[in-house]
């Protein structure tokens, strides 16, 4: 049990020792951003420069820097959020990439242990079929679970499911 947490904590090592500087920084700057303090600091900067160019020109009689409708404003915020949505992108498509190796070595551990399980249960009928004590019968489920599923034959069965059933629109 403990050497199974191990694997699965080696697996998650090597793929954070897999991330270049770059691809931490991104994901530094994910986390950073996807805190609630994100949304305070972004709406106190917005209020700060409206109010900075809506107020300085009366109180100290400066020229403004960015008059209504805050043109530099519209820019920064569309730049932000250009950047954001890059990092989120960039972050999420890594994780994609881990979460499809976890799936694929979930698949391939269900795979083995399906074969087992055939396995083990063929035994136990060929162990019911030798014993002289026990009374011989005909399991047809057990005999069919003496066969290890066909990933390719699965994979067809779904595909043909999938086409038949009605699309809703």
């Amino acid at each position: 049990m403990f050497q199974d947490v191990e694997s699965v904590a080696s697996i998650r090592a090597r793929a954070e020792q897999r991330l270049d500087r770059h691809q931490r920084m991104m994901e530094v700057l994910t986390a950073a951003l996807g805190r609630p303090r994100t949304v305070y600091v972004t709406l106190s900067i917005v209020v700060g420069w409206v109010a900075f160019n809506l107020l300085t020109p009366k109180l100290l009689g400066w020229q403004r820097i960015d008059p209504p409708p805050f043109f530099w404003l519209q820019g920064m915020v569309a730049l932000s959020a250009l950047l954001m949505t890059t990092l989120v992108l960039i972050t999420a498509n890594r994780q994609t990439r881990n979460a499809e190796e976890r799936s694929h070595l979930d698949l391939q551990v269900n795979l083995l242990a399906e074969h087992k399980v055939a396995k083990l249960i063929a035994l136990v009928e060929e162990l019911r079929r030798d014993l002289p004590m026990v009374r011989n019968r005909i399991d047809r489920e057990a005999d069919a679970m003496q066969e290890a599923v066909d990933p390719d034959a699965m994979i067809e069965a779904l595909a043909g499911a999938s086409e038949t059933e009605p699309v809703d629109e």
